[in-house]
C-alpha cells in the first residue's frame, strides 16, 4: 500500500476516534462532516459542499426535508466549505428543526453540536433553495440567507440523539414566522 492511503486512512480513524469518545453525540465538539455522517449513518467524506455531487448515484437526492435527512449548503464566501446538517423534526412545509455542529458560538468557541435548532425555507419557489438557520449569538435567525443543494436521505437509521423528547414547535414558528424589527416574514 501506499503511503498516501495508509496517510488519508489515519485521518479517517482520528476523526470518527474523535466522534466516538464522545459519550453522546450532543457533547461533540468539532466540524459539521464527521458529526452529520455520525449522526446520518450516511457515508460521505470530503468539504460539506461535495456531499451532494458525491451522493448521485449512492443515496437519494431531493427538495424535501425528512427527519434523518443531511442538508447540504452550498460553498459561499461566508461557507468556504459549504456545511451539512441533519434534520432532526419536520414542523411544518417550511420549518423544520435542525441538529448540527460547528454553527453558532458556545462559550467564546465553535465547533460545538446544537440540537433542534430552527430552519427556515425562505425560497422565493417554497422549494428550500434558500434558507435561514438560527443562530445562538443572537437567539434567532441569524440575518445571513444561505444557498442550499438539498436534502440527502440516508440508508441507515439516524442517530436517536438528533432531536429532544420535548422539541420547541412552537419557538421553531415563533422564529420563522415572527419579525425581527421591521424584517420581512417570508419571500
Amino acid at each position: 500500500m501506499k503511503r498516501l492511503p495508509r496517510t488519508l486512512l489515519a485521518i479517517a480513524l482520528t476523526a470518527s476516534a474523535v466522534s466516538a469518545n464522545a459519550s453522546s453525540l450532543l457533547n461533540y465538539v468539532g466540524e459539521c462532516v464527521p458529526f452529520a455522517r455520525a449522526a446520518s449513518g450516511i457515508q460521505i467524506y470530503g468539504n460539506a459542499w461535495t456531499w451532494w455531487e458525491q451522493a448521485d448515484g449512492k443515496y437519494e437526492r431531493t427538495h424535501k426535508p425528512k427527519e434523518g435527512a443531511v442538508i447540504v449548503f452550498e460553498k459561499t464566501k461566508r461557507l468556504p466549505m459549504g456545511h451539512v446538517a441533519v434534520v432532526s423534526r419536520v414542523v411544518e412545509k417550511r420549518v423544520v428543526m435542525l441538529t448540527h455542529a460547528n454553527w453558532s458560538r458556545q462559550n467564546g468557541e465553535r465547533g460545538h453540536a446544537e440540537q433542534d435548532v430552527t430552519l427556515f425555507d425562505v425560497s422565493r419557489n417554497n422549494d428550500w433553495s434558500d434558507v435561514k438557520v438560527w443562530y445562538k449569538d443572537v437567539d434567532g435567525l441569524g440575518g445571513g440567507i444561505y444557498p442550499v443543494y438539498g436534502f440527502i436521505y440516508g440508508q441507515a437509521h439516524a442517530a436517536a440523539e438528533l432531536t429532544s423528547r420535548n422539541p420547541d414547535y412552537v419557538g421553531a414558528l415563533i422564529d420563522a414566522y415572527v419579525p425581527v424589527s421591521g424584517e420581512p416574514i417570508a419571500r
